[in-house]
């Protein structure tokens, strides 16, 4: 990530006209089975696959938000050719798979990248998707359950899926994917940090943007499952065997105010993905875990009500920081090196 601040535009944006439109794009859906019902909770409604409470819903609202973190990350790579991931898989993968798909954007634009690819996207709850590439397939399933995929993968994909695992479950993850790469097949995953960032000292040390990042991981620590994947991802990874482990570090600006277009741009779509997302990244949490004692439904509306209200502050520029982590799984002889070595050092 560039240490160097992100400039700020001098001119002001008020919180109405092109950078905040009222309406960022819905999605609606109705079916019947109790997987696509879901459990409902506070408002919101969650998964019901996996038999343990989930800290994020499956709603119309937040697949709204997963589409807007995904045009944030695309736009930030848009000098790219590929601006979808950055893992050197060649002109002609076979098998791709999607990891927490959410709304399976992702793996609908690969799929569209890669026609001759079979790109598999996964999650605990149904996408609403009415269409797709006949090369992408969207699935419901949980991948903590044993894999029966067949074929193994030429490239793995993962983002924003902090909170989703504790950290023996993330082992196995990282395990899982290891075990199902083609020798020499990519693992690729892209997290966001919760906790808002300014650099420029715009925005005021009381202001509650700069407690919701530390108290929600304080929630979440308590729950069990922290939200700090963004910090052990590159560890994880290199500790469950890849190797060539690179990594790009952003800053994802929240608002329209940096002066260069590129960060302006998605700095709109960013504020867009707060807005839709910032209830259902802590309704649950703070409902089961906030402190003193677990808040109601009313207190963490106005809590975000009060977010929301900061936030379209074009005074403040916030940012959070983001981090892209991908890394190979070693070729067979590879591994006959580096256990010759190992057996060499112990002489």
């Amino acid at each position: 990530m560039d240490d160097q601040p992100i400039v700020v535009d001098p001119d002001l944006y008020a919180t109405e006209g092109p950078y905040y439109p009222e309406d960022w794009q819905s999605e609606t859906t109705s079916i019947g089975s109790s997987i696509y019902r879901g459990l409902m909770e506070n408002g919101r409604r969650y998964q019901s696959l996996r038999n343990e409470e989930y800290l994020v819903p499956s709603d119309d609202q937040m697949f709204e938000t997963y589409e807007a973190g995904h045009l944030v990350a695309l736009i930030l790579d848009s000098e790219r050719e590929n601006p979808l991931f950055r893992s050197p898989v060649g002109r002609d993968p076979k098998h791709i798979l999607d990891l927490g798909t959410g709304k399976g954007v992702w793996a609908i634009d690969v799929a569209d990248m890669f026609p001759d690819a079979t790109v598999r996207g996964v999650d605990l709850f149904p996408p609403p998707v009415s269409w797709m590439p006949p090369n992408c397939v969207l699935e419901v399933d949980d991948a903590l359950q044993q894999w029966t995929w067949r074929e193994p993968f030429d490239l793995i994909h993962m983002r924003i899926m902090i909170g989703s695992f504790n950290e023996p479950e993330w082992e196995q993850i990282y395990k899982r994917c290891y075990d199902n790469l083609i020798p020499g097949g990519w693992i690729e995953q892209v997290e966001a940090s919760p906790v808002i960032q300014c650099d420029d000292g715009s925005l005021p040390a009381s202001s509650i943007l700069n407690t919701w990042g530390d108290y929600t991981m304080e929630c979440a620590k308590r729950f069990g499952r922290e939200l700090n994947a963004i910090d052990t991802m590159s560890d994880s990874i290199h500790k469950a065997g890849f190797v060539d482990v690179h990594e790009k570090e952003y800053k994802w600006p929240i608002g329209p105010w940096p002066r260069d277009k590129k960060y302006k741009e998605a700095g709109t779509v960013n504020f867009q993905h707060w807005l839709s997302g910032m209830e259902g990244w802590c309704m649950w949490l703070l409902t089961k875990y906030g402190s003193p004692e677990p808040w109601t439904k009313e207190e963490v509306h106005v809590y975000v009500a009060k977010m929301r209200k900061e936030l379209k502050d074009p005074s403040y520029h916030t940012y959070q920081r983001a981090r892209r982590v991908w890394a190979r799984k070693p070729r067979p002889d590879e591994l006959a090196s580096a256990e010759k070595n190992i057996k060499v050092e112990k002489q």
